[in-house]
């Protein structure tokens, strides 16, 4: 199983149905609000800084341009904003690490990103959970007349821990597929949702279908 969790994994499943489901239309995804383990790791590896959390949080008047179904063309500054929390070693330039954060590519620099520096003690006080989350979004239209919003959303309050929910669920699946002699790699897109429960076929229909 490869590319397993919730984005890629439970997300990349729903842009798929609901790509499907309206064919003419356009996908959005938005991230947070939430802790981002990539981004906070890429401030930790800056020189000077102690450790470091960053949380990657949706711009509400975006969301509600999609949501109100007219489709814009949004770019990453106009969808997230980047916020940071850093713990600056003993004598180390600020100022130097903030611009390093700020202009950092592929992680910050297209985007509005602030940079607030804490000691550990507040770091470790209020920033050491690690929820995140985020949703999926279509927009389109079916007939003439007739607009459609599709949205699948999460909030979490420990990442891992879900994640680690998920991870579970696929390895159940890569298990029967091993049991029937099925070889090699599997997404999302390729598994039976029936193989990912735990309950028997039988039960399935009668609970939830």
């Amino acid at each position: 199983m490869i590319s397993t969790g919730w984005d890629p994994g439970l997300f990349s499943l729903l842009r798929l149905i609901e790509e499907v489901s309206l064919p003419k239309g356009k996908d959005y995804t938005f991230w947070g609000p939430g802790v981002s383990q990539g981004h906070s790791n890429a401030i930790r590896g800056i020189q000077g800084v102690e450790d470091a959390v960053q949380y990657t949080i949706p711009i509400e008047a975006a969301v509600k341009r999609v949501r109100a179904g007219t489709n814009p063309e949004l770019t990453a500054r106009e969808k997230h904003l980047r916020d940071c929390y850093v713990v600056a070693r003993k004598g180390a330039d600020r100022e130097r690490i903030r611009r390093q954060i700020r202009t950092m590519p592929n992680y910050f620099a297209d985007y509005d990103t602030g940079v607030t520096f804490i000691r550990q003690e507040e770091m470790d006080a209020k920033h050491s959970a690690m929820p995140h989350g985020g949703f999926v979004l279509r927009t389109g239209s079916t007939g003439k007349n007739h607009k459609h919003l599709m949205e699948f959303a999460l909030k979490l309050d420990s990442n891992p821990e879900f994640t680690g929910n998920v991870l579970v669920a696929y390895a159940r699946a890569a298990f029967r597929l091993n049991r029937e002699g099925q070889t090699g790699a599997r997404t999302v897109f390729d598994i039976p949702a029936a193989y990912l429960s735990p309950r028997p076929p039988g039960e399935l229909r009668a609970k939830l279908l």
